[in-house]
């Protein structure tokens, strides 16, 4: 990859060495492998010529990392087109990472074709070694996705959402911009332990957000990083307990078919 800096125009080149060097430098806990993540839909040479691509440069990153103190993940790519997905399992195994990553999904594909491939990849990967599925998700994603197997999760929908007035409660969504909550007293949720619901009525969050006032924003982002604390610690718990079969199923059943079309672009 080649760009020009923003400063002086001098031209950079990115590529599974320099990417690595530069996490190495960073120090983060857990690193990443160069790869190539491709769009849905997506022609099938070109997903896999993406495969073969994140399979070299997987080896080029192995190989470049210099920090022992830092855990570095290779990426399985392939779409949803299992035979791919294979093909990258087959090969970044053997390569002993310390953890693996579910990458390429949550591009469109929807809930059902990403959670079949997630049931298809999450169970080859290796036993007692981290599975972090990549930019998931939805509420109803991430309780499938423990379904399968899946241990780590990363995404931008809590804090995206909630600037866009998009707030998650365990009843469903609520659109804080909507009239219908003019002069509402009741918090976002009840029994929410965050700051948005112990002072603010929906009623104010909302006159926030329609004046364009940033604490709207704010409270709305701090409730969503609490109900999505909140939803993994019930997952903890209910496995904990062997509860988390039945009722996952149900929270699923619940929500799916509400986020269909919730997802808010950037």
């Amino acid at each position: 990859m080649e760009f020009a800096s923003h400063i002086d125009g001098s031209p950079f080149r990115l590529d599974a060495k320099t990417a690595t060097g530069i996490q190495n430098r960073l120090g983060a806990d857990i690193i990443m492998c160069f790869d190539e993540c491709t769009p849905y839909p997506c022609e099938f040479q070109k997903v896999e010529q993406a495969v073969e691509r994140t399979i070299r440069w997987a080896q080029q990153c192995r190989e470049a990392h210099a920090n022992p103190q830092q855990m570095l993940f290779g990426i399985v790519q392939g779409g949803v087109v299992q035979k791919l997905r294979s093909r990258c399992l087959e090969a970044l195994i053997p390569m002993e990472f310390d953890g693996y990553a579910i990458g390429g999904l949550s591009v469109g594909e929807g809930h059902e074709a990403m959670i079949e491939t997630v049931e298809y990849t999450a169970p080859q990967l290796p036993e007692g070694k981290p599975r972090y599925l990549m930019g998931v998700g939805m509420p109803a994603d991430i309780v499938a996705a423990v379904r399968a197997g899946v241990d780590l999760f990363d995404c931008v929908l809590p804090t995206r959402n909630g600037r866009n007035a998009y707030a998650f409660t365990e009843s469903g969504s609520i659109r804080l911009r909507n009239n219908a909550l003019i002069g509402d007293p009741e918090p976002i949720e009840r029994d929410c332990p965050c700051l948005a619901c112990r002072k603010f009525s929906r009623s104010a969050i909302r006159h926030f957000f329609n004046v364009g006032e940033m604490l709207g924003p704010i409270l709305a982002t701090i409730h969503n990083l609490t109900y999505y604390q909140r939803l993994i610690s019930q997952i903890h718990r209910r496995i904990g307990d062997g509860t988390f079969g039945d009722w996952s199923k149900e929270f699923i059943e619940t929500h799916k078919n509400q986020e269909k079309s919730e997802f808010i672009n950037p």
